[in-house]
């Protein structure tokens, strides 16, 4: 059996492919950096991240993108013996008009080497996707945007052809679905299918009415009839199943001829009091990857068990292969490269906020702009992948100065974070403090009672314990002998559904940082990184 979902953490927009007995996906990354991820596997049960493919600014140059912009919903496929990966970059997120984004594609012959330089493509609208027909013809199909005051701004799918030869896009684009009643039509994928296109869109939005429809046509530019059960999977009739916000969905066919479906799903904590019908919860682990089996009865594909996902899903016939872990508990930064966990804020890392070479062993980061910045933050961080976790670093900083800062931040966008570090005071000289940014509103939970460094201590432990509803910091001078600081900060606060206005997609990170507002670039140094799962209610 397969245990939903496969995908943990900030892991969205999945699409899925196979190469033979190979099976990879990739999701979005929005304003992390590199971008996009893509996940391999044997049996479709045991994932591996294996690639972060646009890892070069001129392949994607996010300086100054908005919280949650960047990266929407890549397409992964593979045709004349090599991949192709086509994606948005997403310059406007907020706002009731415009939602500036470029769509580009980039190939590569082997999935873990080096991709090409992008092709632009458009910028009509998001969710770009890749089909390669049977004739040797390829098509782009996109969502189409429309500005325009007072209208739908999601305006149907398009659909144009796409020559390999000149690189470009050919003939005029056609509207081929305008959506069902669900509206929000979005992230087209089209399947040939015994004779039928297949066209697979997500609708009803991002949020607990997600959904995904399926419609089929004798012919590539349509009619298409719409799933006479849509939609082909949701959530939003089922507001007591773990898994929410169903959709967004990409299908595939096994070696045997099994059919797999994965689709973004979020597992929401529910808050005390609150009843299920007025609030569905909050998901700081963001919106994760699920798969569900496909049956096909008269031409069209059911999930098996219903249109809603299950926990557990029945594997494919398939040998069983499982991965090493390529992330073993603690990172001690021995490596000349970042491990592949790590991702950094809209740019990439390079010695403009960090080295892993100056000084042996260490992860050095030259303080930079604020956590509020859509520029240039020296920020190292990794995704929430559990309920449950404790994640540690010790770090060396000697501030001179209350503008200079450095530690350990649980991160969610440049308006809702909460961050543990060693600055300047004045009076105390160097101390631990904590700063908290609700909804753009800072305060300083432990004001008065900041914690004084000794002068004599080289090295400072700080720590995060998540325990799914809550997370608490704690403080060391040696390692051995833990502190507790009495502030507790609420899990349900850095999450797509608690951030004001909505509309934001990512998930929360928990990572290193280090900021100096004077412009000296005054650095720090990490010895190491700890990130521990833990059981359920573990302590």
């Amino acid at each position: 059996m397969i245990q939903n979902p496969i995908l943990k953490g900030f892991n969205p927009d999945p699409s899925i492919c196979r190469v033979g007995d190979d099976y990879y996906i990739a999701v979005s990354t929005f304003e992390w950096f590199p971008g996009v991820q893509i996940h391999h596997s044997k049996d479709l049960k045991n994932w591996r991240l294996i690639s972060r493919p646009l890892n070069r600014v001129s392949q994607l140059n996010m300086i100054g993108n908005p919280d949650s912009g960047g990266v929407w919903a890549p397409c992964l496929s593979y045709a004349d013996g090599q991949f192709w990966l086509i994606y948005s970059d997403i310059k406007v997120v907020d706002g009731n008009v415009w939602k500036d984004g470029h769509n580009y594609l980039v190939t590569a012959e082997q999935i873990d080497g080096e991709w090409s330089e992008p092709i632009y493509l458009n910028s009509s609208g998001f969710d770009p996707s890749l089909f390669h027909d049977d004739n040797g013809k390829k098509y782009l199909t996109n969502m189409v945007w429309d500005h325009r005051v007072d209208n739908h701004h999601f305006y149907g799918i398009n659909l144009q052809e796409y020559c390999t030869e000149t690189k470009q896009l050919i003939g005029a684009p056609l509207n081929i679905f305008k959506g069902t009643d669900l509206g929000l039509t979005e992230a087209p994928h089209i399947y040939k299918i015994n004779g039928y296109y297949y066209l697979l869109t997500a609708e009803g939005g991002t949020k607990y009415e997600h959904a995904a429809t399926i419609a089929r046509s004798k012919s590539l530019t349509g009619p298409y009839e719409v799933h006479p059960e849509n939609p082909l999977i949701t959530t939003w009739h089922d507001p007591g199943n773990s898994l929410q916000k169903a959709g967004h969905a990409s299908i595939v066919e096994t070696q045997n001829g099994e059919w797999y479906m994965v689709h973004l799903t979020g597992r929401p904590l529910k808050r005390k009091g609150r009843k299920i019908l007025e609030e569905r919860g909050y998901c700081p682990l963001g919106r994760e990857t699920a798969i569900q089996k496909l049956e096909w009865k008269d031409g069209w594909p059911y999930v098996v068990g219903g249109n809603t996902p299950s926990w557990q899903v029945e594997g494919p016939d398939l040998p069983e292969v499982v991965w090493e872990k390529d992330f073993d508990t603690q990172d001690e930064f021995e490596s000349e490269v970042l491990n592949h966990h790590f991702q950094t804020l809209r740019i990439p890392f390079s010695k403009e906020i960090g080295s892993l070479t100056n000084r042996t062993g260490y992860l050095r980061l030259y303080g930079r702009e604020s956590l509020h910045s859509l520029f240039t933050q020296a920020h190292v961080a990794r995704r929430w992948q559990s309920f449950y976790f404790d994640a540690e670093t010790k770090v060396e900083f000697n501030p001179t100065s209350f503008q200079q800062m450095a530690g350990l931040t649980c991160y969610y966008n440049t308006k809702n974070w909460v961050y543990l570090h060693v600055t300047k005071h004045e009076e105390k000289g160097r101390i631990i403090d904590i700063m908290a940014c609700d909804r753009y509103q800072t305060s300083a939970p432990i004001k008065g009672k900041e914690i004084t460094v000794p002068d004599e201590v080289k090295a400072v432990h700080l720590k995060v314990k998540v325990r799914k509803d809550y997370f608490l910091f704690e403080y060391s001078f040696d390692g051995t002998n833990w502190n507790d600081i009495p502030v507790a900060f609420e899990s349900y606060k850095l999450s797509d559904d608690y951030i004001d206005q909505g509309g934001f997609f990512t998930g929360a990170f928990v990572g290193m940082h280090c900021q100096d507002t004077s412009g000296r670039r005054h650095f720090a140094d990490f010895d190491y990184f700890r990130y521990e799962e833990l059981e359920s209610g573990e302590n």
